[in-house]
């Protein structure tokens, strides 16, 4: 393709990942099923915070068939924490799917796996190589430094055009013989030593990187997305001891989450029609999401008695803390149920 006029020395790659991998419970008897989940986990987060969030996913749905058989609400509430909430629903989605299609298993191949709801070309490649040991491209943003860098790929790295050229690279890189070993030690080296501030002294095939004198400038990225702050008012609002929330529309961000009554730039409890005293200001929380950033402003309000506000339910505040939340009102909830309860 151009860029493999330069040689790496898969062996010694291979030698230092066996050294020096991380000790990872997905790396532990690497069904598909618990690559699956670490791969979609790791996604947009680091691996010291999904560790825990594997172990206790895996308690909770051990397997295909239970994650199929859960309700929505338990997947969600489950990986509350994690963000980007569209991966816990693409995987309840193709958990349902594979339990029609596939009889509750993953298939091996690239062409079945990309078929499944929410699964693209990476992890796809991840569940073909590590799990079937097929040879198969897992192109992460780890990958995409290490490429970059080792060939001195000075394309923007956000275009398709020069995704497929790292692709192509690293499926030429690939040996016929324990290509899953190779692929996570390319991975593994983005992770541990090619990082966006990369330690080259210590990388195993510094000898042959040809972009080694310009690692910091590389991958080179396009226009960043700017990210948006946003100022929201929160009304928490209790009656009998219970708190009024509602949740997240669907097909939106925050679908399937619940909130506080909110609004943009000012407190407007009026809106909700009730007869509301206010009791105090609540601390302050920060929440970010997608490419915005909001301070969370919330009050704690009382209602003397219960009424129906359209597009929101009433909630037994010592149930509160069962339902999955969005992060800046999952800490608002947190605290109120500390305050009102003694574990």
């Amino acid at each position: 393709m151009g860029y493999i006029a330069a040689f790496m020395d898969i062996v010694k790659l291979k030698e230092w990942f066996i050294r020096e991998k991380r000790d990872l419970p997905w790396r532990n008897e690497p069904s598909p099923y618990k690559v699956w989940i670490s791969e979609v986990m790791l996604q947009q987060t680091q691996a010291v915070v999904v560790v825990d969030y594997f172990f206790k996913w895996l308690e909770l749905f051990p397997s295909i068939p239970s994650l199929a058989k859960a309700s929505l609400e338990e997947v969600i509430k489950a990986w509350e924490g994690l963000g980007y909430y569209s991966r816990a629903r693409n995987l309840h989605k193709a958990a349902r799917y594979l339990m029609q299609h596939h009889e509750g298993a993953l298939p091996s191949s690239i062409e079945d796996l990309s078929a499944i709801p929410g699964i693209g070309p990476y992890t796809a490649g991840a569940i073909a190589s590590f799990a079937f040991h097929r040879r198969a491209a897992a192109v992460d943003g780890n990958v995409i430094r290490v490429i970059s860098r080792f060939f001195c790929i000075k394309e923007d790295v956000s275009k398709p055009s020069t995704q497929k050229k790292i692709r192509e690279a690293v499926e030429d890189l690939l040996p016929n013989e324990e290509s899953w070993i190779v692929m996570e030690a390319l991975i593994e080296l983005g992770a541990k030593i090619c990082k966006k501030s990369p330690d080259c002294t210590r990388c195993p095939v510094k000898s042959e990187c040809r972009g080694k004198e310009q690692a910091r400038t590389l991958p080179f990225k396009g226009k960043k997305i700017e990210v948006t702050a946003l100022i929201r008012y929160v009304a928490v609002v209790m009656a009998d001891g219970e708190v009024l929330v509602r949740k997240g529309d669907s097909g939106k961000v925050m679908a399937d989450l619940y909130v506080f009554p909110y609004w943009e730039g000012a407190l407007a409890v009026e809106k909700l029609g009730l007869s509301l005293s206010f009791v105090r200001d609540l601390p302050k929380q920060k929440h970010s999401f997608t490419r915005f950033r909001v301070d969370l402003y919330p009050a704690l309000f009382e209602l003397k008695e219960k009424l129906d506000v359209v597009g929101y339910e009433w909630v037994c505040l010592r149930q509160l803390m069962r339902l999955p939340f969005s992060s800046g009102h999952r800490h608002i909830a947190q605290g109120l149920v500390n305050e009102y309860f003694t574990y």
